[in-house]
């Protein structure tokens, strides 16, 4: 079992900078591939990023490439997703997810699942 919970959201200016945290819970967090998704209003959970338990890969959504960038600690049992140049579009719900997972863009792969950190941009 692995618990899941984020931090680190809030309201920014568009162009500016926030850096999101997830903690683990469970001593089987660094056999996981964690991923980042978002939801916003009216729309579907989307990709946004994801690693794999020995942080040597990353895949990221085209929307988000060369802005965002995943990382974790498996030490501190804690993944990252520091987000710079922030937009409006990337208003969101942003969760944090955990699994063993081929596909890391397919969300029913990931078995936990955080409550989620409000993200808003502002124009």
């Amino acid at each position: 079992q692995v618990q899941l919970v984020e931090s680190g959201g809030g309201l920014v200016q568009a162009g500016g900078s926030l850096r999101l945290s997830c903690a683990a819970s469970g001593r089987t967090f660094s056999s996981y591939a964690m991923g980042w998704f978002r939801q916003a209003p009216g729309k579907d959970r989307e990709f946004v990023a994801a690693i794999r338990w020995s942080g040597g890969r990353t895949d990221y959504a085209d929307s988000v490439k060369g802005r965002f960038t995943i990382s974790r600690d498996n030490a501190k049992n804690t993944v990252y997703l520091q987000m710079n140049s922030l937009k409006p579009e990337d208003t969101a719900v942003y969760y944090c997810a955990a699994g063993m997972v081929v596909i890391p863009i397919d969300r029913i792969q990931y078995r936990y699942w955080g409550q989620g950190t409000q993200v808003t941009v502002s124009s």
